[in-house]
């Protein structure tokens, strides 16, 4: 039996995850709970959802610690006939805290970003923009081991993830060599004009809209720039959720952590 609290999974998020390092934007952290409730079982996931969250009532964990937070833009109410207000209230009567580790969970050594590049193959990777310590930034940029055609890196990639509806979308000549790469896990359109993405020969992320795309290929035609590659935004950011189960769990020994089996890519099929 643990004899940890929620105060103790909270201070070991915080010593590997520092809410500080977040993005000014972001609400990360604990979103309900108290710091003196037990703590014996941890599910990890992408997203509180529904089926999350039942997931974890279901095994009975004490938190449920999520990538991305609930309450991340202005909620004014919780009242339960409300999406966000049911989740909250189901986790509320079953003892479940709720915490989340976001952006702040991006950008560090062992984060979304670098799992994701690590997973790929690159070495010498570094972030596209770091921060005060060079190792922690956001995204990755480096460089494949052996170069690749498109193609088969894209294939590599589509073998690493899990699968999904969308799967490995590619803009870009399939026979073209890979060597340098960027990345940035989750939504990353906004660095396509970045000098480092720009001297990439792809650039892999998530929810690319067609006017960014669109008008990043067109400027390479004109001045050079990355072949474009989009993955789904949950299956890039769940290969992160394993190491950060085996790092709390190597930090609170006696606590059991689980990676959710769930899905919660939100595309079911294609026509």
């Amino acid at each position: 039996m643990s004899e940890y609290g929620l105060g103790d999974l909270r201070r070991v998020v915080e010593g590997f995850w520092p809410a500080g390092s977040a993005e000014t934007w972001d609400r990360v952290g604990l979103v309900a709970g108290a710091d003196g409730a037990p703590l014996r079982r941890v599910l990890l996931a992408v997203d509180a959802v529904r089926a999350t969250v039942d997931e974890a009532l279901e095994w009975h964990a004490d938190v449920l610690l999520t990538h991305h937070p609930l309450l991340l833009r202005g909620v004014h109410t919780i009242a339960e006939d409300t999406a966000k207000g049911a989740l909250l209230a189901s986790l509320i009567r079953g003892g479940c805290a709720l915490l989340a580790a976001h952006t702040n969970a991006d950008a560090p050594e062992g984060g979304v970003s670098d799992v994701l590049a690590s997973r790929l193959g690159l070495v010498d990777s570094v972030p596209i923009e770091a921060g005060a310590d060079p190792t922690s930034g956001i995204g990755r940029v480096g460089r494949l081991a052996d170069p690749l055609p498109l193609r088969e890196f894209a294939a590599r990639i589509a073998g690493e993830l899990p699968e999904t509806v969308s799967g490995v979308r590619v803009a870009g000549d399939a026979d073209r060599l890979v060597s340098r790469v960027a990345l940035c896990g989750g939504a990353g359109d906004s660095l396509l004009g970045h000098p480092a993405v720009r001297a990439a020969d792809v650039y892999v992320t998530s929810d690319l809209r067609h006017h960014p795309a669109q008008e990043s290929l067109e400027q390479s035609l004109v001045s050079g720039g990355p072949a474009l590659i989009d993955v789904a935004h949950w299956a890039a950011e769940s290969l992160w959720l394993q190491g950060a189960a085996d790092r709390l769990s190597a930090e609170l020994p006696g606590v059991e952590f689980r990676v959710s089996s769930v899905r919660t890519d939100p595309w079911d099929f294609v026509v």
